[in-house]
């Protein structure tokens, strides 16, 4: 997956607003509307864009708890990890699951209704998988920033 200056500038410009035309984002980064659509087509068919998503505010759509949850698994085995990989991916509550380093073994970004309802997905989701040893769950108090933006290294000799 390659990219040079001129991709660096139009993946800067759509992590802050992918909403922009063609029109727009090339014109921002020096080229013909049709020059930045093959751009973004080769940048998201490469992986290198690998989604286009809006962030939704959780408490507007009655999603107000939030959590951030550390998992600690009973053994490390390549099938559990795929087996609780595979359960995040399809748990609509996990809104970011992250398989990680250190005293845990997952990180997992939940939303919920109200207490009650992360009570229940635990019971369903924790208690009832053998192969989770522990779970900590830590109350997201404010969200200070939200976003996917990454940081883009301009390639060298460019």
């Amino acid at each position: 997956m390659q990219y040079d200056r001129t991709d660096a500038r139009i993946l800067e410009i759509v992590q802050k607003n992918n909403r922009l035309t063609s029109e727009v984002i090339g014109e921002l980064a020096g080229l013909s509307a049709t020059a930045c659509q093959r751009r973004l087509k080769r940048l998201r068919s490469e992986g290198i864009i690998e989604a286009d998503v809006s962030i939704v505010a959780a408490k507007a759509v009655g999603r107000p708890i939030q959590m951030l949850v550390l998992v600690t698994l009973e053994r490390e085995r390549s099938d559990i990890i795929d087996k609780f990989k595979k359960a995040i991916k399809s748990s609509a509550e996990v809104v970011n699951g992250f398989y990680v380093t250190g005293d845990a073994d997952f990180v997992l970004y939940i939303t919920a209704r109200d207490m009650e309802e992360y009570e229940q997905f635990t019971r369903r989701f924790f208690y009832e998988n053998a192969d989770i040893k522990g779970f900590k769950t830590m109350v997201v108090m404010d969200r200070v920033k939200a976003g996917f933006a990454i940081p883009v290294e301009i390639p060298d000799g460019d």
